[in-house]
């Protein structure tokens, strides 16, 4: 288990949290406990249960995404981008993984990732609506996946500084699989937007459909705030300039026009909230029907 020691010679979470006989747990498969051997305790003046809370927040984005993604098999164009997709999916997944099990740690009660990821109800999930929403056609997942990673992207380069070392860990691990994917959605868009008049047409269309809820990213939560002011998490109003410049240079590579913001209603209800779109509740009905269907399995 790596101390605060361990941190401190080391400058880096995750070399620290690898110091053992078995650094393979921060890729998020292989074990009954993605955590085992970690020290989980909360650091000192952080409420566990706002790190909790957050740790949901964050873990519910990758979780959520990765299901939307995940369809794509035998959907996608061409089987080389079902692959790539499918190895995006796992990435999050891993990071989702792990996240829930920090969340289950740090607020008490000892539930794992599968009591979190397939126990709640859709008013339990903390994810943006971004992840949630339905797919579309190849122009949409490409849009929708430049527009969340670039902001995750963001976000975890962040979190890389945080005073919980799992959520820095997590987050050393994480950038270099988003840039990826970020990376991936890019060369898409811009392959599609300076392509033929209907390909472009099809982007443009995918990012009008997911623009309105871009404003959501960057609304802060009470409990993202509250980390933010002790150095544990990150508000995201932060991210909004990195997030834009990213996104302007795409798209002019792309030949596409930035679609208008809506003007961000500070007071509205939010996927980070409770609040969802029904897409959601389909969504976990799906993913959740084999654990729900028999309780307690293990396979």
């Amino acid at each position: 288990m790596p101390s605060s020691d361990d941190l401190h010679e080391t400058g880096n979470a995750y070399e620290a949290l690898n110091e053992g006989d078995d650094p393979r747990w921060a890729y998020g498969t292989g074990f009954a406990d993605p955590l085992d051997g970690v020290d989980t305790r909360v650091p000192e003046g952080v409420d566990g249960a706002d790190l909790a809370a957050y740790c949901l927040m964050l873990g519910d984005d990758a979780l959520i995404m990765s299901h939307r993604l995940q369809e794509w098999c035998t959907r996608a164009p061409e089987l080389e981008e079902e692959v790539a997709l499918a190895n995006i999916a796992l990435d999050l997944l891993g990071q989702a993984r792990l996240l829930l099990s920090r969340a289950g740690a740090a607020d008490g009660p000892g539930r794992d990732e599968d009591d979190l990821a397939f126990l709640r109800e859709a008013g339990g999930f903390r994810n943006v609506r971004l992840a949630e929403v339905e797919n579309g056609d190849f122009g949409q997942a490409v849009a929708r996946l430049l527009v969340f990673s670039t902001w995750r992207l963001a976000l975890l380069d962040r979190l890389t500084g945080s005073r919980d070392p799992v959520l820095a860990a997590v987050a050393v691990k994480g950038l270099k699989e988003v840039a990826y994917h970020r990376d991936y959605a890019a060369g898409w868009v811009v392959r599609l937007g300076d392509g033929t008049p209907y390909s472009r047409e099809r982007v443009a269309e995918g990012l009008a459909s997911v623009w309105p809820l871009v404003a959501e990213l960057f609304t802060p939560h009470e409990v993202e705030l509250r980390l933010a002011g002790l150095g544990a998490g990150v508000d995201p109003a932060g991210l909004r300039e990195e997030f834009d410049a990213v996104i302007g240079q795409v798209l002019s590579a792309a030949t596409l026009t930035r679609p208008g913001d809506l003007a961000p209603d500070l007071t509205a209800p939010s996927g980070r909230s409770g609040v969802h779109t029904p897409a959601l509740t389909e969504l976990l009905a799906e993913m959740q029907s084999v654990a729900r269907a028999h309780p307690g399995a293990a396979w």
